[in-house]
């Protein structure tokens, strides 16, 4: 959590950052402790994750309850991550922080390749609880037999290939 004031924010490692030595592009942070953790800014775009007609269809089908975010986007995923990992997830609300440039900010215990795994195995998990209830053996049983051809560790290599044409801002 942000200590008070907001301008540092303890990560989970027990280290602690400046928000305000957040850069809007950076996507990891090499931290005094030794280790990389992933960094997310509510504007950076889910297809950091995931391609765009996903981001559509995930838009698309997942109903969101809240009237301030109505779209399904980064904070939603984070909020999964954080969810399933708590104590790997320091978030630090930066609204009133105006010389950031960010409203939020995740920092993971993870670096940013072990945290887009983890951020598409939670998206197939909600996609798999989805189909289970569509109420359809047959859309259950396809469904499962493509996860079972379905490889995470390929699917993020592949996307990163193609993803970052600039490999700087998308670490």
């Amino acid at each position: 959590m942000a200590t008070a004031g907001g301008e540092r924010l303890e990560l989970p490692c027990g280290e602690t950052v400046a928000l305000t030595s957040l850069d809007l592009g950076m996507r990891e942070l090499d931290c005094d402790c030794g280790e990389a953790h992933a960094v997310v800014m509510d504007m950076h775009p889910p297809t950091r994750f995931f391609p765009e007609f996903l981001v559509e269809t995930l838009d698309d089908v997942v109903e969101t309850t809240s009237e301030e975010m109505p779209d399904f986007g980064t904070p939603h995923l984070m909020g999964m991550v954080m969810e399933e990992f708590p104590e790997q997830i320091a978030v630090a609300d930066a609204a009133d922080e105006g010389d950031v440039g960010f409203a939020m900010v995740w920092i993971s215990q993870f670096d940013s390749r072990r945290l887009h795994e983890v951020v598409v195995e939670l998206v197939v998990e909600m996609m798999e609880h989805a189909v289970s209830h569509a109420e359809s053996e047959r859309a259950m049983t396809e469904f499962e037999e493509k996860m079972l051809e379905f490889d995470v560790t390929e699917f993020v290599d592949q996307y990163r290939a193609e993803r970052d044409l600039d490999p700087e801002p998308y670490v």
